[in-house]
Protein backbone atom coordinates (compact mmCIF):
# COMPACT_ATOMS: atom_id res chain seq x y z
CA UNK A 1 0.00 0.00 0.00
CA UNK A 2 1.26 3.68 -0.71
CA UNK A 3 0.35 6.57 1.30
CA UNK A 4 -0.53 9.89 0.38
CA UNK A 5 3.07 10.92 0.91
CA UNK A 6 4.36 8.32 -1.00
CA UNK A 7 1.69 8.81 -4.23
CA UNK A 8 2.69 12.79 -3.72
CA UNK A 9 6.38 12.06 -4.34
CA UNK A 10 5.51 10.00 -7.92
CA UNK A 11 3.14 12.13 -9.68
CA UNK A 12 3.21 15.49 -10.69
CA UNK A 13 0.40 16.21 -8.14
CA UNK A 14 1.58 18.25 -4.72
CA UNK A 15 -0.23 20.16 -1.80
CA UNK A 16 -4.27 19.96 -1.85
CA UNK A 17 -4.07 19.20 -5.48
CA UNK A 18 -3.02 15.36 -4.82
CA UNK A 19 -6.45 14.33 -4.01
CA UNK A 20 -5.78 10.34 -3.15
CA UNK A 21 -4.59 9.27 -0.01
CA UNK A 22 -3.43 5.84 -0.66
CA UNK A 23 -2.92 3.22 -3.45
CA UNK A 24 -4.43 0.18 -1.89
CA UNK A 25 -3.76 -2.51 -4.45
CA UNK A 26 -2.42 -2.17 -8.52
CA UNK A 27 -1.61 -4.97 -10.62
CA UNK A 28 0.12 -4.87 -14.39
CA UNK A 29 -3.82 -3.81 -15.70
CA UNK A 30 -5.50 -2.15 -12.68
CA UNK A 31 -5.03 0.10 -9.26
CA UNK A 32 -7.64 0.50 -6.54
CA UNK A 33 -7.22 3.55 -4.65
CA UNK A 34 -8.99 6.00 -1.90
CA UNK A 35 -9.53 9.14 -1.01
CA UNK A 36 -11.17 11.47 1.38
CA UNK A 37 -10.37 14.76 0.22
CA UNK A 38 -13.66 15.18 -1.53
CA UNK A 39 -15.29 16.25 1.95
CA UNK A 40 -12.23 18.62 2.46
CA UNK A 41 -13.96 22.24 2.28
CA UNK A 42 -10.44 23.37 1.15
CA UNK A 43 -10.29 20.68 -1.63
CA UNK A 44 -9.15 23.37 -5.01
CA UNK A 45 -11.46 21.60 -7.18
CA UNK A 46 -14.37 23.07 -5.15
CA UNK A 47 -16.49 25.68 -7.30
CA UNK A 48 -19.52 27.61 -5.82
CA UNK A 49 -19.30 25.91 -2.58
CA UNK A 50 -19.55 22.61 -3.62
CA UNK A 51 -17.42 19.26 -5.48
CA UNK A 52 -19.39 18.62 -8.44
CA UNK A 53 -19.26 14.66 -9.79
CA UNK A 54 -17.37 15.55 -12.65
CA UNK A 55 -14.31 16.21 -10.59
CA UNK A 56 -13.91 12.42 -9.90
CA UNK A 57 -12.49 12.03 -13.52
CA UNK A 58 -9.74 14.33 -11.84
CA UNK A 59 -9.56 11.49 -8.87
CA UNK A 60 -9.68 8.72 -11.54
CA UNK A 61 -7.19 10.71 -13.75
CA UNK A 62 -4.41 10.36 -10.38
CA UNK A 63 -5.12 6.74 -10.02
CA UNK A 64 -3.94 6.53 -14.09
CA UNK A 65 -1.20 8.66 -13.09
CA UNK A 66 0.27 6.39 -9.94
CA UNK A 67 -0.79 3.64 -11.49
CA UNK A 68 1.83 4.44 -14.75
CA UNK A 69 4.37 5.16 -12.31
CA UNK A 70 3.84 2.54 -10.57
CA UNK A 71 4.76 0.57 -14.09
CA UNK A 72 7.21 2.75 -14.60
CA UNK A 73 10.95 3.14 -13.32
CA UNK A 74 10.31 3.52 -9.63
CA UNK A 75 13.47 5.78 -9.38
CA UNK A 76 12.40 8.32 -11.78
CA UNK A 77 10.90 11.70 -11.79
CA UNK A 78 7.30 12.10 -12.33
CA UNK A 79 6.17 12.04 -15.54
CA UNK A 80 4.01 14.88 -16.73
CA UNK A 81 1.05 13.16 -18.85
CA UNK A 82 -2.10 14.50 -20.53
CA UNK A 83 -5.64 13.31 -20.05
CA UNK A 84 -6.25 14.10 -23.89
CA UNK A 85 -10.07 12.35 -24.18
CA UNK A 86 -12.95 10.86 -21.97
CA UNK A 87 -15.51 8.99 -23.14
CA UNK A 88 -18.82 6.89 -22.76
CA UNK A 89 -18.64 9.20 -19.26
CA UNK A 90 -21.77 8.66 -16.70
CA UNK A 91 -22.14 10.66 -13.86
CA UNK A 92 -24.61 8.86 -11.74
CA UNK A 93 -25.28 11.65 -9.27
CA UNK A 94 -24.63 15.71 -8.72
CA UNK A 95 -21.77 16.17 -6.27
CA UNK A 96 -19.35 14.16 -4.25
CA UNK A 97 -18.55 16.48 -1.36
CA UNK A 98 -22.29 15.53 0.59
CA UNK A 99 -20.75 11.97 0.89
CA UNK A 100 -19.16 11.31 4.14
CA UNK A 101 -16.32 8.25 4.17
CA UNK A 102 -14.36 7.31 1.40
CA UNK A 103 -14.26 7.45 -2.27
CA UNK A 104 -12.97 4.21 -3.99
CA UNK A 105 -11.58 4.79 -7.31
CA UNK A 106 -10.59 2.54 -9.73
CA UNK A 107 -8.83 2.53 -12.99
CA UNK A 108 -7.74 -0.64 -15.18
CA UNK A 109 -5.50 -0.21 -18.39
CA UNK A 110 -7.12 -1.67 -21.19
CA UNK A 111 -4.52 -1.22 -24.12
CA UNK A 112 -1.54 1.35 -24.48
CA UNK A 113 1.95 1.28 -25.22
CA UNK A 114 4.77 3.11 -23.02
CA UNK A 115 3.19 6.77 -24.15
CA UNK A 116 -0.33 6.48 -24.71
CA UNK A 117 -2.83 4.39 -22.71
CA UNK A 118 -6.85 3.36 -22.78
CA UNK A 119 -7.98 3.17 -19.18
CA UNK A 120 -11.83 2.31 -18.12
CA UNK A 121 -11.95 4.07 -14.57
CA UNK A 122 -14.71 4.45 -11.64
CA UNK A 123 -15.65 6.18 -8.85
CA UNK A 124 -17.86 4.38 -5.96
CA UNK A 125 -19.05 5.25 -2.47
CA UNK A 126 -20.32 2.85 -0.42
CA UNK A 127 -20.73 0.47 -3.36
CA UNK A 128 -22.77 3.22 -5.60
CA UNK A 129 -20.92 3.78 -8.52
CA UNK A 130 -20.76 7.61 -9.04
CA UNK A 131 -18.99 8.29 -12.07
CA UNK A 132 -17.20 5.78 -14.71
CA UNK A 133 -16.40 6.20 -18.01
CA UNK A 134 -13.04 5.56 -20.48
CA UNK A 135 -9.51 7.76 -20.77
CA UNK A 136 -6.88 8.19 -23.32
CA UNK A 137 -3.61 9.34 -21.52
CA UNK A 138 -0.82 10.82 -22.96
CA UNK A 139 2.08 9.69 -20.76
CA UNK A 140 5.02 11.68 -22.26
CA UNK A 141 3.85 15.08 -22.54
CA UNK A 142 6.99 16.29 -23.55
CA UNK A 143 7.00 14.28 -26.65
CA UNK A 144 4.09 16.89 -27.54
CA UNK A 145 5.82 19.77 -26.80
CA UNK A 146 8.70 19.47 -28.62
CA UNK A 147 5.58 18.22 -31.43
CA UNK A 148 6.65 14.48 -31.42
CA UNK A 149 2.56 13.52 -31.87
CA UNK A 150 2.50 10.17 -30.30
CA UNK A 151 -0.08 7.66 -31.63
CA UNK A 152 -3.29 6.92 -29.52
CA UNK A 153 -5.34 4.70 -29.25
CA UNK A 154 -9.35 4.60 -30.38
CA UNK A 155 -11.14 5.44 -27.15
Amino acid sequence: MLDRAAIAARIPHSGTMCLLDAAVDWSDTTIFCIATSHADPANPLRANGQLGVATGIEYAAQAMAIHGALLSDANGAPRQGYLTSVRGVTLHVERLDDLPGRLDVRAERLSGDANNVLYQFSVSHAGRCLVEGRAVVILDAAAVDRGEMPRTESA
